[in-house]
C-alpha cells in the first residue's frame, strides 16, 4: 500500500508547510506560500481581536483556494482559546495545528466539519494519545525546532512514531534545504513542518535588527532558555540573553513546580514572555530576545519568500531521487 505523504493528504505540490511562527507569521508570508506549492498556517495569537483574525482568515481565502492552517493554542495559559476555536470553525480554515494541551475538544469539534486536525507531539506517548482521540497526524517536534522544541533527534523521534503509530508523522525540527526534506521523508516522515529560515524573509514584519540577527549568528548561538515560556524555549544567545540566563530562578522553578500555583504561573510567565519576545521582535532595544532554531546557520540573506520556498523545493526535487 502507497504511504499517504503531505502533499496527497492536503492537495498540494510538496510536502511542505511554512511552520506558524509567533509574531511572524503573517499573511503575506501565507499567500506567498500557497502561491508556491506549499501549504502554511499562522499562529491564532499573532492577532489580538477575532475582527483581525477574521480579517486574517478572510485575506488569504480570497488570495488562493489552496489549503492553509492555524495554530491553536489549546491549555489555559491561552485565555482567547475558546473563542477563537469557535472562528476557525465557522471559517471552516483547512487544518488546525493544536499545541501545549489536550486537544480532545477540537478534534471532535472539527471531525464532524471535514477539518483536519495536526497535533504538535515530542514524544511517543502523547502520539500515542492524540492518535487515540482521532488526530488526523502528528507533528513530531524534535531536538531541532525553533521555538519551543523536544528533546528528542529528527530521526530518533521519527522512527519511534513511525514505528509505533498509524496516523501520519509530520517532522518539525532541523529543516533548511531540500535535502532535509527528502531525508525526514526517508526516515519515514509524510512531510515536513518548517519555520527558521523564513524569519528574515522579505514579508516578514519583524525588526531588520531581527532579520540582521539571522545572518549574522549560526547554529552554535542557539541556546535553550525556561525564563520566557514556562517550556524551554530555543533563542538566539545575544548579550542580553547571556546576562539574564537560561535558568528559571528559585521562584519561578518553585511557581513552575508547585502543583497549586502551576497553571495560574504557567499563564503568568508565558505572558510576560510573550510581552518580552513581541517587544524584540518588533523593536531593538538592549533587551532583544530573539527566537530562531538551528537552522538559523542556512540563512545568509533576506529574500523573499517565493524565492526561499522556491530554493527550498527545487532542491527537494533534485533530492527526492534518494528517497
Amino acid at each position: 500500500m502507497t504511504e499517504i505523504t503531505l502533499d496527497k493528504l492536503l492537495g498540494i505540490n510538496y510536502p511542505i508547510i511554512v511552520a506558524p511562527m509567533f509574531l511572524i507569521s503573517n499573511t503575506r508570508m501565507i499567500k506567498a506560500a500557497l502561491e508556491n506549492g506549499v501549504s502554511a498556517a499562522f499562529p491564532a495569537l499573532n492577532y489580538r481581536t477575532d475582527q483581525e483574525l477574521r480579517a486574517a482568515i478572510q485575506d488569504i481565502k480570497h488570495a488562493s483556494t489552496n489549503p492553509f492552517g492555524v495554530n491553536l493554542i489549546v491549555n489555559k495559559s491561552n485565555p482567547k482559546y475558546k473563542g477563537q476555536l469557535e472562528t476557525l470553525l465557522e471559517l471552516r480554515v483547512d487544518y488546525i495545528i493544536t499545541s501545549l494541551g489536550n486537544p480532545k475538544e477540537v478534534i471532535e469539534r472539527c471531525k464532524p466539519l471535514g477539518i483536519k486536525v495536526f497535533c504538535d507531539v515530542v514524544d511517543l506517548a502523547y502520539a500515542k494519545k492524540v492518535e487515540s482521540l482521532g488526530a488526523d497526524a502528528v507533528i513530531a517536534v524534535n531536538n531541532r525546532a525553533g521555538g519551543h522544541a523536544g528533546n528528542i533527534s529528527p530521526e530518533e523521534l521519527i522512527k519511534n512514531l513511525k514505528q509505533h503509530c498509524t496516523i501520519p508523522v509530520i517532522s518539525a525540527g532541523g529543516v533548511a534545504t531540500g535535502a532535509d526534506v527528502a531525508q525526514a521523508i526517508k526516515w519515514g516522515a509524510c512531510g515536513v513542518s518548517v519555520g527558521t529560515i523564513f524569519i528574515a524573509c522579505e514579508e516578514s514584519d519583524v525588526s531588520p535588527e531581527y532579520k540582521q540577527a539571522m545572518i549574522d549568528y549560526g547554529e552554535k548561538d542557539i541556546v535553550r532558555t525556561n525564563k520566557l515560556s514556562g517550556s524551554p524555549l530555543t533563542v538566539i544567545n545575544t548579550p542580553y540573553v547571556q546576562q539574564m540566563g537560561t535558568k528559571a530562578n528559585w521562584l519561578e522553578w518553585i511557581l513552575n513546580n508547585n502543583k497549586t500555583l502551576k497553571k495560574y504561573a504557567k499563564m503568568i510567565i508565558a505572558l510576560r514572555g510573550m510581552k518580552q519576545v513581541e517587544k524584540a521582535a518588533m523593536g531593538a532595544t538592549y533587551k532583544s530576545v530573539w527566537c530562531a532554531g538551528p537552522a538559523i546557520e542556512h540563512v545568509h540573506s533576506i529574500r523573499p519568500m517565493k524565492e526561499i520556498v522556491q530554493t527550498l523545493t527545487a532542491e527537494f526535487d533534485k533530492a527526492k531521487s534518494s528517497i
